[in-house]
C-alpha cells in the first residue's frame, strides 16, 4: 500500500509543480509567479535567448527529477501493482 501512495505523491507533485493555467488566472501581481509562468515570460518578445530559456527549463525540472529519483522504486512498484 505504501508504494501506491508514493506513486500518487509523485504524480500529484508533478501536476502541482507544472501548474500553469490556474496561477495565470488567479495571480494579479507579477511579483508572485510560478516557474512555468516565468519560463513563459522569457519567451515573450521579439528575440528569445535560448541559453537562458534552457537554463530555466533545467532548473524548473530539477525538483521533479529529484522527487522521482528518491521515490523511484516505490513509484515503479505502485504503478505495476495497479496493473494486474
Amino acid at each position: 500500500m505504501k508504494s501506491t501512495y508514493a506513486a500518487a505523491a509523485v504524480i500529484t507533485f508533478m501536476a502541482a509543480w507544472n501548474n500553469f493555467l490556474w496561477p495565470k488566472v488567479v495571480l494579479v501581481n507579477n511579483d508572485y509567479q510560478t516557474m512555468p509562468m516565468l519560463i513563459s515570460n522569457l519567451r515573450s518578445g521579439y528575440v528569445t535567448d535560448y541559453g537562458v530559456l534552457m537554463l530555466a527549463v533545467l532548473i524548473a525540472s530539477l525538483p521533479t527529477v529529484i522527487v522521482f529519483l528518491l521515490l523511484q522504486l516505490s513509484f515503479a512498484n505502485g504503478i505495476t501493482g495497479a496493473i494486474k
